[in-house]
């Protein structure tokens, strides 16, 4: 039975990486019980498939333990020939949800780890129960079919793409396969914190499941969720086609055209561009996100997540905000633009008031100001050396990290 339930594991695995399969495949390791599980049954699906498969381990430098539990997984890779490296942050500011920033950071950061190493796509721990205390999380924010729908199996993020190969296992599956296994995992202590709100979720499902709501049935109600959510965004995308115009990272639609959508799809539809155009992980709250949409049909201007909108000449823009990236650095800028071309001793940060100044036939591209102030532009000191908006002849190009707007609706 324990050799049936294993090769059932590995082929979870091996069915998430069917549609595409990788040469080079990435696998983020905390040391919990669930990405080391997943650890071992990748290695074992690359094996059998001839990929390569390399780990990370990301130190949000948050606890002390963490430095001995990165260490703990660097052992395990190394006895089991896994390459493996450690990355490290400690770029929070004290500003904003620190949760949150790590979440993004995290992102990034092994994104940009991915992308050196040659990896193609990264695994993801989440489990059947991860799916099913989300889904009660955001029952409790009275989230609809967007928050309440299955986890995505597959999704892109800063370029690269990732994948939850173990959505359909539970979390005491995993553990009994790697006790089987002979190998030891962490158990982080916030994991019995009811300060943490996850934490008391899972006390609740745990009183929930003698009624038969129990982390299974949860997950088949995300999946039939997403299947109606999957039908909404195609009716969105539909209603938005040939309405919408992206340049240079911002988009644009007439007021006229914004003020005659069905409130749903206007709220979709805002929802889908701060998130697009911020890289935020998550659409605003549904006041905050509703103040932002009644200003924009007043014809105002405002800003939310990073995102300023605003109306000129009876269009609709929302563009990045400028304060949002003013003191960016480097490429991937902003996590939307990948900056090639010959960039030895040169600076990428955003065009800025500055930059525009050496751009003196800007008005011609017939764009606002606000949203040529935050594209990324090449520099050298105080120089201007490119930027999509400058006439200046360089081997230089912005390529946007991630797919269209358009392709954005409709994304799982």
């Amino acid at each position: 039975m324990s050799e049936a339930t294993d090769a059932a594991l590995v082929d979870a695995v091996a069915r998430t990486f069917t549609a595409t399969p990788f040469d080079h495949v990435g696998v983020a390791v905390s040391g919990g019980g669930d990405s080391v599980a997943l650890l071992l049954l990748m290695q074992d699906w690359a094996a059998r498939s001839g990929a390569r498969l390399s780990a990370v381990t990301f130190d949000h430098g948050l606890r002390a333990e963490a430095p001995q539990e990165a260490a703990m997984v660097a052992r395990l890779c190394r006895e089991r020939g896994i390459a493996h490296d450690i990355l490290t942050w400690a770029g929070w500011n004290g500003q904003g949800n620190l949760q949150a920033s790590a979440r993004m950071a995290r992102y990034r950061e092994i994104a940009q780890w991915a992308r050196k190493r040659g990896v193609e796509a990264v695994g993801l721990g989440h489990t059947c129960d991860d799916q099913a205390e989300t889904f009660v999380m955001r029952l409790a924010r009275k989230a609809g079919s967007d928050g309440l729908r299955r986890m995505a199996s597959r999704f892109e993020r800063h370029g690269m793409e990732w994948v939850r190969p173990l959505l359909g296992v539970e979390r005491s599956m995993l553990r009994r396969y790697l006790e089987r296994q002979g190998v030891g995992w962490v158990e982080d202590p916030s994991n019995a914190d009811d300060g943490f709100e996850r934490v008391r979720v899972r006390k609740a499902l745990e009183v929930l499941a003698p009624l038969g709501i129990d982390a299974q049935v949860l997950g088949a109600v995300a999946e039939n969720l997403a299947s109606e959510n999957s039908l909404l965004r195609q009716t969105v995308q539909q209603a938005l086609h040939g309405k919408v115009v992206e340049r240079c990272g911002a988009l644009s639609l007439s007021h006229d055209d914004f003020q005659a959508l069905h409130s749903e799809v206007r709220r979709r539809f805002l929802n889908a561009a701060l998130q697009w155009i911020s890289g935020a992980q998550y659409s605003p709250r549904s006041t905050a996100q509703g103040e932002f949409e009644a200003v924009l049909l007043g014809r105002g201007t405002q800003t939310l997540g990073g995102v300023i909108g605003w109306v000129a000449r009876d269009r609709v823009w929302l563009a990045r905000e400028y304060q949002a990236v003013m003191d960016l650095h480097g490429s991937p800028f902003d996590g939307r633009w990948q900056i090639e071309g010959p960039l030895d001793g040169m600076d990428i940060r955003a065009l800025g008031a500055e930059g525009l100044q050496q751009c003196p036939d800007w008005r011609h591209l017939g764009l606002p100001r606000r949203v040529l102030l935050p594209v990324p532009a090449v520099w050298d000191a105080g120089r201007l050396v490119w930027s999509p908006v400058s006439t200046a002849e360089t081997r230089h190009k912005a390529v946007r990290i991630g797919p269209s707007f358009e392709n954005w609706l409709c994304r799982d």
